[in-house]
């Protein structure tokens, strides 16, 4: 384990949590909001010591191997969100710790889920960066981290840093050169989100509002500077814009790549942005067709239907409405498409639709070896065969995912709240969604768990965000053990 590497690549996440804190300051500065700038400023002199001292640890050895990549996203995204939360807590903001913690992991990873029932009443400064905390945990601070600077003998090295971040079955390059995809990744996603910026202010939004409404849409995480969430702004235009982005970010980057390439066939032919606009257009349909008789026109309740769909199944938990008033079928919908959630390579959570795909070709495949036992068949993902290795981990996921559930979900129940709180509450913080149903509804939020209860689902929404691995290999003892290193693949 090269111990130095990762002291010195955390001590960098540190320093660019620094500078990201800088905005929210300038902010609290500017409408003198005293004590939140005090808190930002004792938080930004921990980063810069903690973050220098760490940078000191120079590596003798700049070799980094798939145990080092998860150690250090699993460890990067544990520091990052206590030390995110210090201004929150040493603001009197949120006077309880754990409380701060689970607020700003929820950010960080792109949930949404509060534990706060007022959120107006923050200071200007605490929420752009409770807001911006999706934003920086969307595309994720270690692409960003390797989008900038080099580090590692190679570029092998480099991809164990973005297998062990990115969301998906599988990670591959989009270009040649691994930093050069990632800086393309950053571009994709900065250019997305000045232009849903741009519509919102042409829609009368205010500045800090689109800022703050944007950071949640393209992070995916749902973070409202309103009490109400979207519903504050009656304004269909804005509430379509954000419809629109939020779906929008929910596809794989990776098929915006191809269209700035100009390679439009390919990118169209894709099976899981298919599988995944065909999902989408299917249960707005099945909804508004079940709820329009509650809404005055069948216009109203396309417009609420399509803007639930996409905020759920793309995880970000914006809200137009309390959806916890549509009927039982519709609200099932919801919870189906909070388990399928976005495509791979997106900034949105979930099982990914694209392991789905997998899982339903894997299960077809064995049926079809039962018929005919002979028979060879391939399972292709885009007219491509896949790796036994990636049906593999598909397998494991799918395991560990459920398991996490059943167990999260037991604990929970010490609380005794009803099931379908407890259930939705695991679910929308594993597939990192925020939103659930009855307490933690639209209208609800977190703050009736106990710290136990809150840690749990903390907990939750960092292995929904590193999709397990990362975070369970770091608390594994064969981790740490010495061992020869093998070579990069």
């Amino acid at each position: 384990m090269n111990l130095r590497m990762i002291s010195n690549l955390i001590g960098k996440i540190l320093l660019i949590e620094l500078i990201a804190l800088a905005p929210p300051a300038a902010i609290s500065l500017y409408y003198q909001e005293t004590d939140a700038l005090k808190a930002f400023l004792i938080t930004m002199i921990v980063l810069a010591a903690v973050g220098f001292l760490l940078c000191s640890a120079r590596p003798k050895v700049r070799a980094f191997y798939a145990a080092e990549g998860f150690v250090v996203t699993a460890l990067s995204w544990l520091v990052i969100s206590v030390f995110g939360a210090l201004p929150f807590y040493l603001s009197g903001a949120i006077p309880s710790p754990v409380d701060a913690f689970f607020e700003v992991v929820s950010g960080f990873t792109t949930t949404g889920a509060s534990i706060l029932s007022d959120i107006e009443a923050l200071p200007m400064g605490l929420l752009y960066w409770r807001s911006f905390t999706h934003w920086l945990g969307g595309m994720g601070v270690l692409v960003f981290l390797l989008a900038i600077t080099s580090f590692g003998d190679g570029e092998g090295h480099s991809l164990h840093l973005l297998r062990a971040e990115s969301p998906g079955p599988d990670v591959g390059k989009i270009t040649p050169k691994l930093r050069q995809g990632a800086l393309m990744l950053y571009v994709i996603y900065i250019a997305l989100s000045v232009i849903e910026v741009i519509f919102l202010l042409c829609g009368g939004m205010p500045l800090f509002d689109s800022l703050c409404t944007m950071f949640g849409t393209a992070g995916t995480g749902g973070f409202s500077i309103k009490n109400a969430s979207m519903a504050a702004y009656p304004s269909v235009y804005l509430q379509n814009v954000v419809t629109v982005f939020m779906a929008l970010f929910g596809v794989n980057f990776s098929v915006f790549f191809l269209l700035l390439m100009r390679d439009f066939s390919q990118a169209l032919r894709d099976e899981e942005l298919r599988c995944y606009l065909g999902i989408m257009v299917g249960s707005i349909a099945l909804i508004t067709l079940n709820i329009h008789s509650q809404y005055q026109s069948w216009e109203t309740a396309l417009h609420h239907a399509a803007f639930q769909v996409s905020s759920i199944m793309t995880t970000t938990g914006y809200a137009t409405v309390d959806f916890n008033n549509w009927p039982e079928f519709s609200r099932t919908i919801l919870i189906i498409l909070m388990f399928v959630g976005a495509s791979a390579g997106s900034t949105g959570g979930g099982m990914k639709v694209s392991r789905l795909v997998i899982c339903f070709k894997a299960a077809a495949k064995e049926i079809s070896r039962m018929l005919h036992p002979k028979a060879v068949r391939v399972i292709r993902l885009n007219c491509k065969a896949l790796d036994t290795r990636v049906i593999r981990r598909v397998n494991v996921f799918m395991t560990v995912y459920f398991f996490t559930v059943a167990l999260s979900f037991l604990i929970l129940s010490i609380d005794n709240f009803g099931m379908v709180t407890n259930f939705t509450a695991v679910v929308s913080c594993l597939n990192n969604i925020g939103p659930g149903l009855e307490l933690v509804g639209p209208t609800g939020n977190y703050s009736h768990f106990s710290n136990l209860s809150k840690l749990i689902l903390a907990v939750d929404m960092l292995l929904g965000r590193l999709e397990f691995f990362p975070l369970l290999i770091l608390f594994s003892p064969s981790t740490w053990r010495r061992r020869k290193q093998p070579a990069v693949q």
